[in-house]
């Protein structure tokens, strides 16, 4: 007997959908992806589902560009950066935790019978020392990605990339105009208003990004 294929894990799919970005590094509408996911293995109807997910953590970005929502991720260091810095403050935070149950024990033992000792008052220094250490580890962790270089400089490159798909879309909305012009000359009037109807004033023109002085 032919034994069944196995489907993809969660994970497997995953990264098979992240591939699709990295190679090509480009904007895709869902439906897009939803046509792409098959020839890596990832059924249509999972598509929604995947990249949902790898938004939910920040491995792939979403934006709503006009009446479209579009979707990219750009390969980095600054993803591996952040993973490195997150599992050392997790192992701070687990060492801190796990002191701080010692000290609690030790607290406890030294309630148990006796006098005010100077032993005791170092113990509580230093457990009020710890969970103050706890807590901050915690703050750090939280706020850490959006302090990080690298995730700024990634989004930096994020914002260049989709700078250039607004202009590309730019340059389509001109081709158009000029393609209406000329094959539509007597209906410019309604073309024009038509224009400013959906947002397409004489100020419209490419997007230019800010000097990086």
């Amino acid at each position: 007997m032919q034994s069944k294929k196995r489907g993809l894990s969660l994970e497997e799919k995953r990264e098979k959908m992240l591939q699709i970005f990295y190679e090509s590094q480009d904007f895709f509408l869902l439906k897009e992806l939803e046509k792409l996911g098959p020839r890596k293995g990832v059924i249509s109807q999972s598509v929604k589902d995947v990249v949902q997910s790898l938004v939910d953590d920040d491995l792939v970005s979403k934006d709503k560009i006009g009446t479209s929502v579009y979707f990219w991720s750009l390969p980095s260091c600054a993803g591996n950066q952040l993973r490195n810095v997150s599992r050392k403050l997790e192992a701070d935070l687990q060492s801190s935790k796990k002191r701080l149950q010692e000290l609690t024990d030790q607290r406890q033992t030294l309630k148990k019978g006796r006098e005010e000792s100077d032993e005791r008052e170092e113990a509580l220094s230093e457990l009020k020392a710890i969970e103050q250490k706890h807590n901050e580890l915690k703050d750090e962790m939280e706020q850490y990605a959006d302090n990080d270089p690298a995730a700024f400089e990634a989004k930096k490159e994020a914002i260049a990339v989709a700078h250039a798909a607004a202009n590309r879309w730019t340059d389509n909305i001109f081709t158009l105009r000029q393609w209406c012009s000329n094959n539509f000359p007597e209906a410019k009037e309604q073309l024009e208003h038509m224009y400013k109807e959906i947002g397409i004033t004489e100020d419209f023109d490419y997007l230019e990004l800010p000097s990086a002085g």
